[in-house]
């Protein structure tokens, strides 16, 4: 054993000559009378734990090491030994105990009494540890820990660290709550956290929440963060009236960072077996998805087999070449109605398939497709079979500024196909010519166009058909604006008048085929366009003109608009000739449309449209939002709709709190003019700090005299799993300007990799 003096010159000489070394030590002895450590009044560094930041060592690279103690010994190139207030620091790791021993040829360091590793914000602490410095490995017994990068921490028997990224706990607790809030936690006979694959897996776990063990499970893995991982996801439980009590469990098979596949058997307590399946994938030039489902004996069905599929995928051929692939298939008409509780599920009417190519030069594009659809029908209210489209050509090409013109091209070549209509071949040819003139606060653009259409029939069932028509317009309009101010704001308001002339002259029209034209919805956007049809199969005879006025609300700052306002109406010249099924306007002016939209305060907000008849004095249309959300968390929306002779409905729904844990949550869509109830959503959701919890009941119309009966339940473990029926999707979509509470998750919805309760 060598004298404390040689020790302490054995010491400085490792922190002055050795930094090119692994290892390096630097002491100060208390007979000296100086520390490093400004607590114990010299003068030094400052450690500060909580507001370190420290950058972790690259592999292999070689750090100093400091020493510093109230007392060290030792023995050159042996070992060092130190007691009292003892502080080994090297870049991103700190170790406090009560003693030390630094052996020099292992470069390991055992340490006891009041241990504390803090290693780039992860804390140990525990009775006694040894960690080896070259490979960064080693234990603590009857260790506490708290990982700050993964938002996590227990207790243990013992804590092996196996390198800087790889930790084993035996006999442990593990929990995602802060400190002093043991609401849930997972009691596991073995864990192991591994942040370079991002996963935690327990052995023997027991689930406890609450103080109550409410899951045991051999095995289970979950995510540190949201990237994706290989591994069984949370098993989805709950009941409907169309199959009774169902189970799921989803298998997620990470197959690489842009594939992956996820199988989820679903039992149907009235039904019977279903296989859900989804492959996802994602290149740099290509994507797309692909979903089977398979039921294949329905007890509820006759014993019928019932299946579902889709298949999208976009390709970049070239950069400038696109092609995509939209194929979509069920077994029945009900098989949504039947199989799914999503609303947008089970409205689906028309399932596309069609494969399409489109180009995109310089100032053109052309785009080409084969379209079809599965027509889903209810036998109560049926609906015609839209035709197909095999093929689809569409051009359009726009030169700007050509000696002050705009030249546009439209050029279209449909094959109409269908197995109970008339079928044909529509090829549509649409140049026109733009003369846009402008000023400071004024605009003037006259245009000039003709349409000119050719239909082919099949099988020479009756003789081609040609329609030409010279289409005139002007567009025009102003802007003035102001400084003003409402409410002690200061604003600047806008003054837009527009003016939109429109002259096609008559062409009859009526032996035409109907095949994708309909009467155009009558709004602000659609009196500034020439035709009131969509589709090409209708082109109204005009002499018109379109006028209305816009006012808005900016802010100055910052360029934001407050507040929109327009009023506008068209006006006939002329009486109306090319109709559609008969309905012919008897008024030489339009209806009254206005439109209000914007913030009413910082909280309130509203929108609003309406359709005014004035010749009658009544509403044709009328829909609005007011909006309250003074905070996140807090939303109010009362919404109503009005088509005369069609429908009138309310609408309400919400997300409040009833007290600091306790949120409501509901929706009421209800139809005054049938008196039925269209969709109800009513629900609690509590809030804690690292967990929360959802009940929703939902019911909503899934087809004529059928309506459909869900419940959802919900326990979200902050940095774990959610346990039961998600209806967070069913929230965002029937509460607008829902927002989740509770404690913040490690595992986002990104990690459940697409799939959904259907």
């Amino acid at each position: 054993m060598a004298e404390t003096g040689r020790a302490a010159r054995a010491a400085l000489a490792f922190v002055v000559g050795l930094w090119t070394l692994p290892a390096a030590l630097a002491q100060t002895s208390s007979d000296q009378g100086a520390s490093l450590h400004p607590d114990r009044g010299g003068l030094g560094l400052r450690l500060e734990r909580e507001l370190m930041a420290p950058i972790a060592p690259g592999p292999g690279e070689e750090l100093p090491l400091f020493l510093e103690a109230d007392r060290i010994e030792g023995v050159q190139d042996r070992y060092v030994e130190a007691s009292g207030s003892v502080v080994v620091r090297r870049r991103g790791q700190t170790l406090f105990a009560d003693r030390l021993r630094y052996s020099i040829p292992d470069n390991a360091v055992s340490a006891s009494g009041n241990v504390e590793s803090n290693r780039l914000g992860d804390v140990i602490a525990g009775d006694e540890a040894y960690y080896d410095l070259d490979t960064e490995s080693g234990y603590i017994q009857k260790p506490r820990f708290q990982f700050s990068q993964i938002r996590s921490r227990g207790q243990a028997n013992r804590i092996s660290v196996r390198d800087r990224d790889r930790y084993r706990a035996e006999r442990a607790t593990y929990t995602n709550c802060e400190v002093g809030d043991d609401d849930w936690y997972l009691r596991v006979g073995q864990l192991d956290l591994d942040r370079l694959r991002d996963v935690g897996t327990a052995r023997n776990a027991t689930l406890v929440f609450k103080g109550v063990p409410i899951l045991y499970t051999p095995w289970i893995d979950f995510p540190l963060s949201s990237r994706r991982k290989t591994g069984f996801l949370t098993p989805v439980v709950g009941t409907s009236n169309n199959s009774g009590f169902e189970a799921m469990l989803p298998f997620y098979w990470n197959i690489a960072p842009n594939y992956d596949y996820t199988i989820a058997p679903r039992v149907l307590a009235k039904r019977g077996l279903q296989i859900n399946n989804e492959v996802r994938y994602l290149r740099p030039s290509f994507n797309g998805q692909l979903r089977a489902d398979v039921l294949p004996d329905d007890q509820e069905k006759d014993g019928d087999t019932r299946w579902g599929y889709s298949f999208q995928h976009s390709q970049l051929l070239t950069q400038r070449l696109r092609g995509w692939v939209n194929y979509q298939g069920v077994s029945d008409d009900t098989y949504f109605v039947d199989l799914s509780n999503k609303i947008a599920a089970t409205s689906q009417t028309n399932l596309p398939r069609e494969l399409g190519l489109s180009y995109n030069g310089d100032w053109w594009s052309l785009m080409g497709r084969s379209q079809r659809f599965q027509t889903l029908q209810d036998p109560l209210a049926p609906v015609d079979e839209p035709y197909a489209r095999v093929p689809q050509l569409v051009l359009n090409a726009a030169q700007q500024n050509l000696r002050g013109f705009d030249l546009q091209f439209f050029g279209e070549v449909v094959d109409f196909d269908h197995p109970d209509k008339l079928s044909a071949l529509r090829q549509v040819y649409y140049p026109a010519a733009v003369f846009p003139v402008r000023g400071s606060f004024w605009y003037v653009a006259p245009k000039f166009g003709v349409n000119h259409t050719i239909y082919a029939y099949q099988e020479g069932s009756r003789s081609d058909d040609t329609r030409t028509l010279p289409i005139f317009s002007v567009d025009s309009g102003m802007a003035f604006d102001r400084a003003t101010a409402f409410f002690g704001r200061s604003y600047r308001q806008t003054l837009e008048p527009r003016l939109y002339y429109v002259r096609i002259p008559f062409e009859r029209q009526d032996d035409l085929p109907l095949f994708d034209t309909s009467q155009a919805d009558f709004n602000l956007a659609q009196i500034f366009t020439e035709n009131q049809f969509t589709g090409w199969d209708r082109i109204n005879d005009a002499d018109q003109i379109t006028a209305a006025v816009t006012s808005r609300l900016i802010e100055p700052a910052s360029g934001a608009e407050w507040v929109r306002a327009t009023l506008g109406q068209r006006y006939y010249f002329k009486e109306q000739e090319v109709t559609l099924n008969n309905q012919v306007r008897s008024s030489n002016r339009s209806d009254l449309l206005a439109g209000l939209a914007g913030n009413l305060t910082r909280n309130w907000s509203a929108s609003m449209g309406l359709q005014y008849n004035v010749d009658g004095g009544e509403f044709e249309k009328f829909n609005s939002v007011l909006r309250y959300r003074p905070q996140p968390g807090k939303v109010v929306n009362l919404g109503s709709r009005f088509t005369r002779d069609v429908l009138e409905q309310v609408d309400l729904a919400a997300q409040w709190p009833l007290s600091r844990r306790w949120s409501g949550l509901a929706r009421w869509n209800y139809a005054l003019d049938g008196h039925e109830l269209l969709q109800g959503l009513v629900g609690l959701e509590y809030s804690a700090n690292c967990w929360a919890a959802r009940f929703v009941a939902h019911s909503f119309v899934t087809a004529t005299n059928e309506r459909s009966n869900a419940f959802f339940a919900q326990l979200e473990l902050s940095g774990l799993s959610r346990l039961g029926i998600s209806p967070l999707e069913l929230l965002r979509q029937s509460i607008v300007g829902y927002q989740t509470t509770g404690g913040q998750s490690a595992a986002p919805e990104v990690y459940y990799p697409g799939l959904e309760y259907r």
